[in-house]
């Protein structure tokens, strides 16, 4: 078994299988994202797939080879549907938590934060100091999988979060072609501003 030892002493072994690893983590993402999407619809519960994961089913449309593998599901609800999702979730062995002043669902129990689907309300700002609310529920369009917010309503919640992630994700988008400089007279002038300096220095 291989090993890399860092300055310092300490050794990470790379385990057996470490193949097969690499591919059950992207799985077991792309598992929690379709198991929790089908439990939403067969309730009948409105959502909207954001985050890294409806960044990807954007690129993909474009270049599949551009797509960011992510470990995070994260789904836009109406704060009115929350008690229909926590059913709709719970029969696809999701439980609900609330943890550090996030709503998720763990997926099942034992799991870490890090196994969750991740909730998002509609029309309401994640953060008190955003710049802009997330978008209503409506502004999600339907796919042969599940339901992804619009393009440019996911370009502006990536603006209006711009945490390192989000940089990353924009700069995907802007590589593939889905983002260029005409979006920039659409956007109020603070996110406009964050999506000029990423155009002009994609690499800063």
């Amino acid at each position: 078994m291989s090993a890399f030892e860092y300055p310092g002493g300490r050794i990470i072994p790379a385990p057996p299988n470490l193949l097969d690893r690499m591919v059950r983590a992207v799985e077991k993402v792309r598992d929690r994202l379709n198991r929790s999407t089908a439990a939403l619809e067969r309730a009948g519960v409105p959502y909207a797939v954001v985050g890294g994961n409806a960044v990807a089913s954007w690129v993909a449309r474009v270049d599949e080879a551009a797509v960011r593998n992510t470990q995070d599901v994260d789904i836009l609800i109406n704060r009115a549907d929350l008690e229909r999702a926590k059913a709709a979730m719970a029969s696809a062995g999701f439980l609900f938590r609330h943890v550090k002043g996030i709503d998720m669902f763990l997926d099942g129990p034992g799991a870490k934060a890090r196994d969750a689907v991740h909730i998002l309300y509609a029309a309401e700002k994640v953060r008190d100091t955003d710049l802009a609310s997330s978008p209503g529920i409506d502004q999600a369009e339907a796919t042969d999988s599940f339901r992804v917010v619009k393009l440019d309503s996911l370009v502006r919640m990536k603006l209006t979060s711009f945490r390192d992630k989000d940089r990353t994700h924009l700069r995907d988008m802007i590589e593939v072609g889905l983002i260029d400089e005409s979006w920039l007279p659409g956007l109020p002038e603070p996110l406009a501003e964050r999506l000029r300096v990423l155009l002009e220095d994609p690499e800063g």
